[in-house]
């Protein structure tokens, strides 16, 4: 048998005219052959000859040297196992490839600077990193004024300006002991100074660094010491009054203007003075009227949602401004004085033929509708609401069905509430809201509205609810508004008052489920002893309305008035009440518990919705039923 044919093992020419080496050369030898090979020849010819190998395979010195040159032979690949040898020509190579010791290497480099960066962020660190900050400060402010038309004499002044401003971006980790060295060394005032830079740059780290300080997760690392974060939410308490006292609302507004947005490094800018100003409501809401009073920050917001080109920054500005309008009595009503309905009004027109064409679309819109209904709880911005014709709008975009349709019902919901929202109900009714409305409320159209119409509990159904309980609120006796909204209920054989029931059906179902948990939370309390306070009894009937008692109640108080109205409709409601064992005497209990919870405050809209319960509990209860 061939081993050579068996294996395939390469044949090497054979080596007859080289030289001969001794089967144990000494390195006196191979020193000696490799400074004067040709000398050493007739030498090596001495030598006595190695049998050749099967294979006529010779060792020759080129190979040698090859070899010696060549050492991947090395255990485990490693470069230097040859390199590490003692005085006696041992080698304490590690075993290691070049690759292995890189990655090493790499970590030894990643723990060092750790290291540094753990020293950084001591007390003597942060001192002597604000220190650097407020001498490359100085320096540029010096070079700038000596040579203000040269900038190549400032230039690098200024790169090390904008090092030593990024390098504050990692006190964010310890504001425990930062935050005070920041307010201690007067760094903020260098800061808040430097939003005024002639280099957009420099301003754009400046605010990078306001971002990142202030940021909602700032110190909440340690989750199980309470104690230190509360200690750092006290850290940025300090910070975020020592910057509100340098005016730095104002002056982040103002650069709002100077950015260009066209620039992907000013876009970001941009991002980051929104992202500052949700950070420090977040911490304290109450601020939220102090940026829209003390600063232009709404007439920018108004103008930029505004954008055709949607992108992150008209998003972000949108949920901004909701958030500015939200349980904001004062920046509602600003926002109607500055035309911010009217603004509103125009944005969300142009979802009426279109869907949103993603999901930060689809939040941009919402953003949008959401600051509306906050606009829309104070009285005059429903006149302003009127005036822009938002009835006649909400109506159009009910009908095209598309996605803003349910914000649009969710909207006339709140311009429709309450004494304020008459002029509303009567625009909503010139526009042949009432078509579309009942439509909806019956699952006609699209495959949507059928979905909301099987789910009574739905938010679509609910602002429905209320749209109508306003219509019966605010229309005038004998109006013909409010005749065409109670003829609507007899139209059909009633089909509109089977419905309600249907969902007060609904309603009486899941609340069985509410009053089950709060039975058990009630019996719980009481085997240990304690005594049922009045917030308990809140929070029950918080339970409760979610549970579906808020459904019935708007439901019964629907029925009530068309019952009370019209003598067909109290017939017809009677029969359907007596097939399921129910009389009117239930809607009495439902809405004497609604009157009783109505809040005591002496204003128009409870005082109101107070005295119409009156009327309808009195009007149902002669009937014996």
């Amino acid at each position: 048998m061939d081993i050579d044919n068996l294996f395939k093992v390469p044949k090497f020419p054979a080596s007859g005219n080289k030289r001969k080496m001794p089967a144990n050369p000494t390195p006196e030898m191979l020193k000696k052959m490799k400074m004067d090979p040709e000398a050493s020849n007739e030498s090596v010819e001495n030598f006595p000859a190695v049998p050749e190998v099967k294979n006529k395979m010779r060792a020759t010195v080129e190979d040698a040297i090859e070899d010696d040159e060549d050492r991947s032979f090395a255990p485990g690949g490693d470069a230097d196992y040859f390199i590490e040898e003692d005085a006696d020509g041992r080698f304490y190579g590690g075993g290691l490839t070049s690759e292995q010791k890189d990655i090493l290497n790499i970590f030894e480099r990643a723990g060092d600077e750790a290291l540094v960066e753990s020293d950084e962020l001591t007390i003597t660190g942060i001192r002597r990193t604000l220190l650097k900050f407020e001498r490359a400060v100085g320096k540029n402010q010096d070079q700038r004024s000596k040579y203000p038309n040269d900038p190549s004499r400032f230039i690098e002044s200024e790169a090390d300006l904008d090092s030593a401003i990024k390098s504050l971006l990692p006190l964010a980790q310890v504001p425990l002991i930062a935050y005070p060295e920041l307010v201690r060394s007067e760094t903020i005032v260098l800061l808040v100074g430097l939003l005024s830079h002639e280099n957009m740059d420099i301003v754009i780290d400046v605010v990078e660094v306001f971002h990142e300080l202030t940021d909602e997760d700032v110190g909440l690392e340690a989750e199980d010491d309470e104690e230190e974060n509360e200690g750092n939410a006290a850290a940025l308490k300090v910070l975020i009054e020592a910057l509100l006292e340098n005016s730095l609302l104002d002056l982040l507004v103002g650069n709002l203007k100077r950015l260009n947005e066209n620039e992907d490094s000013d876009r970001q800018g941009v991002f980051h003075i929104l992202g500052f100003f949700e950070n420090v409501i977040g911490f304290n809401p109450s601020l939220a009227t102090d940026l829209v009073s003390k600063t232009n920050i709404l007439a920018w917001l108004l103008e930029r949602i505004q954008s055709k080109k949607h992108d992150e920054n008209r998003g972000y500005a949108a949920e901004l401004l909701s958030i500015l309008l939200q349980n904001n009595q004062l920046n509602r009503l600003e926002l109607g004085k500055k035309d911010g309905i009217e603004t509103l009004l125009k944005v969300v027109s142009q979802y009426r033929r279109r869907n949103p064409i993603d999901a930060d679309d689809m939040e941009f819109m919402e953003n949008i509708f959401d600051s509306l209904c906050s606009a829309l709880s104070e009285p005059s911005n429903k006149v302003l609401f009127v005036e822009a014709e938002g009835p006649d709008l909400m109506v159009l975009l009910m009908k095209e069905r598309m996605d803003a349709g349910s914000k649009s019902i969710k909207t006339l919901d709140y311009a429709m509430s309450g004494p304020a929202g008459t002029a509303t109900c009567q625009a909503f009714i010139d526009a042949s809201g009432l078509k579309t409305l009942f439509s909806a409320f019956m699952g006609k159209g699209t495959k949507k509205y059928k979905t909301a119409a099987l789910l009574p509990a739905s938010e679509d159904a609910s602002h429905i609810l209320g749209i109508i309980s306003s219509l019966f609120s605010n229309l005038p006796s004998d109006s013909p508004e409010r005749i065409r909204l109670l003829a609507k209920f007899v139209e059909n054989n009633y089909e509109k008052v089977d419905k309600l029931l249907d969902i007060r059906e609904n309603a009486l179902s899941r609340l069985k489920v509410a009053d089950a948990e709060v039975e058990g939370q009630k019996k719980a309390l009481l085997s240990e002893g304690e005594e049922i306070s009045e917030e308990h009894e809140d929070s029950w009937y918080i339970l409760r309305l979610d549970g579906g008692l808020f459904t019935l109640q708007i439901v019964d108080y629907i029925l009530a008035w068309i019952a009370m109205e019209d003598d067909g409709i109290r017939s017809h409601l009677l029969q359907m009440l007596n097939r399921k064992n129910q009389s009117l005497k239930d809607m009495v209990q439902t809405l004497r518990i609604y009157h009783d919870n109505v809040g005591e405050d002496p204003n128009a809209v409870d005082a109101s919705q107070k005295e119409i319960l009156r009327e309808l509990i009195h009007a149902l209860e002669p009937s014996g039923q």
